[in-house]
């Protein structure tokens, strides 16, 4: 498969092989890797502080630099940030003292005084600093590199103590990894709101027991795959690129069957937002055709909100859920589909997932099961057609029998039942049961009600258009609904948004993908 779109998630002995093999100790090779680090975790660290209203023009960085590369990096992207803000300043706390700093450190340092004159002070740790009155936009941690062996010597301990405590610093970034994590994390670490993996994204920031300290991961992707794999990869990470061709123009002779048709079987009087919310989301994948087959008691309304659909009134159990007697209207619904989608806002009623086992059964499109369809006994039904299962964590306990979702259980469980599984959390893992995808788009903006069901529209919508390709359209889908949220989040801040508000962010979504491709 081409994995253009996504890059190997690597070892710290692996990325330290990688770095040798490119820069080669070349140091103009070197600097020039540091000066594009820099300005990408300027970039990046500006886009992430617009969720929290952005950077002002005023405020004032905190730099915490080491006395190699990451430190380096930490000053080339607080210089790239007073350059863009006259009014802004930075105090510089360094770990080992300015006369310890390696020569490449060292040319950021002065390229970051002379850059800013009267606009950078070197404080010390002895002298109090940071004060509990000092206030910052923002905390750069580039103390420790990948190359970090535990442990913390007391003076860094220290500081990591006072700045992990300091309840002036509106956002903490670390520089490739936080400091003190890594295969065996220290006794002290810095904890990072975001860390921004620089040229690769290396395992110990993606392990369960480092979570805390990392915060979000971004990945700032330097190309360095381009021309050299890595033969051990621990997992993937995907990119933007995963998304370009979804820009693309399509063919003019083309009409509404040429991208696919999604069938939705969902909803109930209980649960019957949800299957709306999924069908809306469907709509906006670019699928060709829509149908939502739901309990004929919501079709009046959900038909109005969404008129672009085929609705389908099912009969329903007296409690409002979806009858076994609808498995004969669904059947010819079903065979004229690409792909269809079970379970958003279904409900747990036994008549009713009967009724999801039944419609597993059945051959022909690939299938999508979500929510309440989630269930062994759905599984089962499915195997031999082509699966994506969507769960969060407590839904695959429930169907991988209490089991914990790392990574190597994620991937036998998604190979022993022949399918694709997107494990949503904070970083959603995917697997075909070959390889673990891990896609670090999104954040808190979607730890709201109705995400997953905006995830399964567009999956199901994305697979109907591609039918041959589960992990595709998963992965597209995952990345697609992140992104969106990232950028909504950006807008509107985290909290007092819709969940549903992020349909508005698909399209630009879409193009700033293209532009990263």
């Amino acid at each position: 498969m081409n994995r253009d779109w996504s890059d190997p998630v690597l070892s710290r002995a692996d990325a330290r092989a990688l770095e040798e093999r490119l820069l080669a100790g070349d140091e103009a090779l070197e600097w020039e890797a540091m000066t594009r680090v820099g300005a990408a975790i300027a970039r990046a660290v500006l886009e992430d502080l617009r969720e929290i209203g952005g950077f002002s023009p005023s405020g004032r960085i905190l730099v915490l630099p080491g006395k190699g590369h990451n430190g380096g990096d930490a000053l080339l992207a607080a210089a790239a940030i007073l350059a863009r803000s006259p009014g802004a300043g930075a105090d510089v706390i360094f770990a080992g003292g300015a006369r310890a700093l390696r020569p490449l450190a060292a040319r950021a340092w002065r390229d970051l005084e002379q850059g800013a004159p009267g606009r950078v002070a070197e404080r010390s740790l002895r002298d109090g600093c940071p004060r509990a009155c000092d206030r910052y936009e923002l905390c750069l941690d580039g103390i420790f590199g990948f190359q970090f062996r535990p442990p913390v010597d007391a003076g860094v301990a220290a500081l990591l103590d006072r700045v992990n405590a300091h309840a002036g610093i509106r956002l903490r970034a670390a520089v490739d990894l936080p400091s003190g994590v890594c295969e065996e994390p220290a006794a002290k670490v810095f904890r990072a709101d975001f860390t921004y993996a620089t040229g690769s994204v290396k395992a110990p920031v993606l392990e369960e027991r480092n979570r805390a300290a990392v915060g979000r991961l971004r990945y700032l992707d330097l190309g360095f795959f381009a021309e050299s794999g890595a033969s051990r990869a621990a997992g993937r990470v995907l990119k933007p690129a995963v998304l370009a061709p979804l820009a693309a123009l399509r063919d003019p002779q083309s009409d509404k069957r040429s991208f696919g048709h999604v069938v939705i079987v969902g909803g109930s009087r209980r649960y019957p937002g949800a299957v709306l919310m999924c069908v809306r989301a469907a709509l906006r994948s670019g699928a060709g055709l829509v149908t939502a087959a739901v309990p004929e008691s919501l079709v009046a309304a959900h038909s109005a909100c969404a008129p672009e659909a085929i609705w389908i009134g099912l009969p329903e159990t007296p409690d409002g859920g979806l009858a076994l007697d609808g498995l004969g209207l669904l059947r010819e619904r079903m065979e004229k589909a690409t792909a269809v989608v079970i379970g958003p806002g279904l409900g747990a009623e036994p008549e009713t997932l009967a009724l999801a086992a039944e419609l597993a059964g059945l051959g022909g499109a690939p299938l999508a099961i979500d929510a309440d369809a989630l269930r062994p006994e759905v599984l089962a039904a499915a195997r031999g057609r082509p699966l994506i299962c969507l769960p969060h964590a407590g839904e695959f306990r429930r169907i991988a029998g209490d089991a914990e979702g790392d990574s190597d259980t994620l991937q036998s469980f998604a190979r022993e039942n022949r399918a694709v599984v997107v494990l949503k959390g904070p970083v959603t893992r995917i697997s075909d049961g070959r390889c673990v995808y891990h896609s670090l788009a999104g954040g808190p903006v979607l730890a709201r009600g109705g995400s997953g069901d905006l995830l399964a529209g567009l999956v199901g919508g994305l697979l109907a258009q591609a039918p041959a390709d589960a992990l595709l359209a998963a992965c597209r889908g995952v990345s697609w609904h992140g992104l969106a949220a990232d950028l909504l989040a950006r807008e509107r801040g985290q909290v007092a948004v819709q969940v549903t508000q992020l349909l508005d962010h698909l399209p630009a979504a879409l193009r700033a993908a293209c532009d990263a491709g």
